[in-house]
């Protein structure tokens, strides 16, 4: 008979990111785990010793997912920032479990908006925005606190289906936000 194959804890993560994405993180446990990987509960538990411990597995999974996504901008001639902010709001629309597990659950790690901005997260986001407005960190940090304030209002709105998404609107609305917050900061500047 041949040996069963071998449940490893990245099979085990990529099973809770399905689930997650696909019912929602609170569906997460060792019987909806299991049953993805066609297994007992037992390697689940074997890999981590709580649900909880999973749950923070599959959110740091979640979080990369999250990240590649929003640096995916496949519309150039709008600008970094631009795509930046309507890959948020798409990810919202299309991936509402995972943004509700990523912003809405408690489990991020940062608590308020000077330890988001600082995060180790934010760096390629930020870098990319430095690049395009040629402003300094600290100034591109107050340009994406506004932006970012804007975009996962929106976004948060339409991944509880309260709104409609309207990308026409949407980029109408933050092509607003983004121009007056550089324009802002350009007069601090003066």
């Amino acid at each position: 008979m041949p040996p069963k194959p071998k449940i490893t804890r990245d099979m085990v993560i990529d099973a809770a990111f399905e689930v997650a994405r696909k019912t929602g993180a609170e569906n997460i446990n060792a019987r909806t785990v299991s049953k993805k990987l066609n297994c007992s509960t037992q390697p689940i538990m074997y890999h981590f010793a709580t649900i909880e411990e999973l749950k923070r597995a599959t959110y740091e999974k979640s979080n990369w997912f999250h990240s590649e996504y929003l640096m995916n901008i496949s519309e150039e001639k709008e600008g970094v920032m631009l795509g930046i902010g309507l890959n948020y709001i798409r990810f919202a629309v299309e991936e509402q479990n995972l943004f509700r597990f990523l912003f809405q659950s408690g489990f991020a790690i940062e608590n308020s908006l000077p330890e988001m901005i600082n995060s180790k997260e934010l760096i390629p986001v930020l870098s990319a925005m430095q690049n395009e407005m040629n402003i300094n960190i600290e100034q591109t940090k107050e340009v994406f606190i506004t932006l970012a304030l804007f975009v996962h209002g929106y976004a948060s709105i339409i991944a509880n289906n309260s709104l409609e998404y309207d990308e026409q609107l949407v980029t109408t609305h933050l092509r607003r936000v983004y121009t007056g917050a550089v324009f802002a900061i350009q007069e601090e500047i003066k």
